[in-house]
């Protein structure tokens, strides 16, 4: 069989492009007259892969325009028109070059006889196992509008929540920058001076002065080994974060660390609860809705213990009998979940958990700023006490020789 494209027009006169495996041009143009469209032209493709379309599928797309994307294919699949025509729409009125061409590669698939779910599996950098189960399953249960919708609200939270976490770690990256800038102007341009003032004179200079002048004589003449050290120290943590060990060190880290621990737990509950509720909702089987908010909790400690309950399900246990033996899983997830279990509104005792713990990160958040600042005013302290030291102790010094 041989690959063809076509240009077509549709019923409203508008020009459509796609393609197709067939055995001859004759055979497409009956495929174009059993879809309703008016033929245009009909060129059988090349069968080598040409750069543009291979660059087309590395290409990422921006978790706004995916959030777009979606809420604009509920609207028009609420509206009735087809599965096409909005695909279409859509890709008019997106101005993501990487979008459109995902766009128009889901819609030559589609075109082709392929599922929705099979156009997106294509792309998994842009469509993840969630999205693409929680299609597979809108499409079998006749319901693709509804999951669109609860896709639509799962990232809107997610990018809420990471916008409110970039916006509270702003101020304290801000002061670090400072303090940062303010050192390394300190030790690359005033110490020098100094150091030239006390070489002049015989007086045996403190430990704070001549540790200050040994970072001052390393930022100076080792820069460049410096940056390099530190260059490779990040590629290699990045490397080991990267294997399955260092990830379940990174994120036990993340779970465990003061202050920022409790958060990242809230957060990971709120995202498991919320992903669990929308799939349970959604039709999809108790064991399959584990394994996949596994995969997409974002912390492999926690999709570890939630994989742990999904063997015990399997084994006929209740999710939260399993629970209760994790001390991952606060009290309340517990507690939630066998009411849920035993009244059989399982996925709205989750969706009260995860706005619960929604509601506690936002109050979190916000409180970041007034947890954090006593530890910014402690090492700034401790920074301006030591620079202020290595600095005036000498002159001190100098003025009781002076005095002699």
């Amino acid at each position: 069989m041989a690959n063809f494209k076509y240009r077509v027009r549709d019923g409203y006169g508008r020009p459509l492009t796609g393609s197709m495996s067939a055995e001859n041009k004759e055979a497409v143009l009956a495929y174009i007259k059993k879809m309703g469209y008016t033929p245009v032209a009909i060129e059988e493709a090349s069968d080598a892969p040409v750069a543009r379309d291979i660059l087309a599928r590395f290409r990422r797309v921006r978790q706004e325009d995916l959030i777009m994307f979606t809420r604009q294919l509920v609207t028009l699949q609420s509206a009735g028109l087809p599965l096409l025509m909005s695909l279409s729409a859509i890709k008019e009125q997106t101005e993501s070059k990487a979008l459109k061409d995902h766009i128009t590669t889901i819609l030559n698939d589609i075109e082709s006889g392929c599922s929705l779910s099979e156009a997106l599996s294509k792309y998994p950098r842009t469509f993840n196992d969630l999205y693409i189960n929680m299609v597979k399953a809108g499409e079998a249960s006749g319901l693709l509008d509804e999951v669109l919708e609860r896709l639509a609200n799962l990232g809107e939270q997610q990018m809420q929540t990471n916008a409110k976490i970039k916006s509270a770690t702003m101020y304290p990256i801000i002061v670090i920058a400072t303090l940062l800038v303010a050192f390394g102007v300190v030790v690359t341009f005033v110490l020098p001076r100094f150091a030239e003032l006390f070489t002049r004179f015989d007086v045996e200079l403190p430990m704070p002065t001549r540790i200050l002048l040994g970072v001052s004589y390393v930022v100076q003449h080792w820069w460049h080994l410096l940056a390099f050290c530190v260059a490779a120290l990040v590629f290699i943590l990045k490397k080991y974060i990267n294997t399955r060990q260092g990830r379940i060190l990174w994120d036990s880290l993340k779970l465990n660390v003061p202050i920022f621990g409790p958060l990242v737990l809230k957060i990971v509950m709120s995202r498991f609860t919320r992903i669990s509720s929308a799939l349970i909702r959604s039709g999809i089987p108790l064991l399959q809705v584990l394994e996949m908010a596994s995969k997409t909790v974002g912390n492999v400690v926690v999709g570890a213990a939630i994989n742990k309950i999904r063997g015990f399900v399997n084994e006929g246990k209740a999710m939260n009998e399993v629970m209760k033996n994790d001390k991952l899983f606060p009290p309340i997830v517990t507690q939630m979940v066998a009411v849920g279990e035993s009244t059989g509104k399982l996925e709205q005792l989750l969706l009260r958990i995860s706005d619960y713990y929604d509601a506690q990160v936002d109050h979190a958040l916000k409180n970041m700023t007034t947890i954090i600042e006593p530890i910014l005013i402690f090492c700034l302290g401790g920074m301006v006490l030591v620079m202020a030291l290595g600095i005036f102790l000498p002159m001190w010094n100098m003025v009781q020789v002076f005095r002699k």
